[in-house]
């Protein structure tokens, strides 16, 4: 079997039980948004692939906040796979530099490769699925679906970001109507605008069943 396949049977048992909107179905909607962009990009197919299947192993929103565990378990796996070390660097880069974080803070890699995979898993916060799973982690964690006094954050540090306990909707605000202006290629930009129009879509269909409008 090639590493590859070895790779998706590798996040098929490690995901198994992980919460649904971070499971494998997650990883495999990025690795085929993955592979859907980088029919347009000069890339590095095979980082581009073990980075998508790899990106959220081990999401540190699910380990007490330690983002050191996702970098190495994908280590760990791709050494006992033999793959060269200079495309383990770039992947372990990749899972470091991807996520958003609040959108306030530096990148400390750029490739072309972390910029299809970043898009390919922005692509799946947002839209119908991104929805979908906004809600589902917003019940995982017991949060209000929304509170008309709690307004968005806007500014949020790394920290407020990653302990913030706001309404599910507000979430939207924090992040996912930010998405479409921080894609990186021109197939991620022009999926997330459907995507975007599709929010606020629901955003108004949302407010004026709540504000009992028709």
């Amino acid at each position: 079997m090639s590493v590859i396949d070895n790779t998706i049977n590798f996040v098929k048992k490690q995901l198994e039980n992980a919460e649904s909107g971070h499971n494998w179905f997650h990883m495999e909607r990025v690795y085929n948004n993955a592979l859907l962009i980088a029919k347009d990009e000069e890339c590095d197919l095979e980082v581009v692939q073990l980075a998508a299947l790899l990106h959220d192993i081990a999401d540190s929103k699910f380990h007490d906040g330690d983002e050191t565990v996702g970098p190495k378990v994908a280590r760990d796996f791709l050494t006992s796979e033999n793959v060269s070390e200079a495309t383990i660097s770039h992947v372990v880069a990749i899972i470091e530099n991807i996520s958003f974080k609040g959108g306030n803070f530096e990148k400390k890699f750029t490739s072309k490769e972390l910029e299809i995979v970043q898009d390919a898993d922005r692509l799946d916060a947002i839209g119908a699925v991104g929805i979908a799973r906004t809600f589902n982690y917003g019940g995982f964690k017991n949060r209000e679906i929304y509170n008309p006094e709690i307004a968005p954050n806007l500014n949020m540090s790394k920290e407020e970001y990653k302990n913030s306990t706001a309404p599910t909707i507000n979430h939207f605000y924090e992040k996912l109507l930010l998405l479409k202006d921080k894609m990186n290629t021109e197939t991620g930009k022009k999926i997330a605008q459907q995507r975007h129009d599709f929010m606020e879509t629901f955003l108004e269909q949302f407010y004026n069943e709540w504000n009992g409008k028709v």
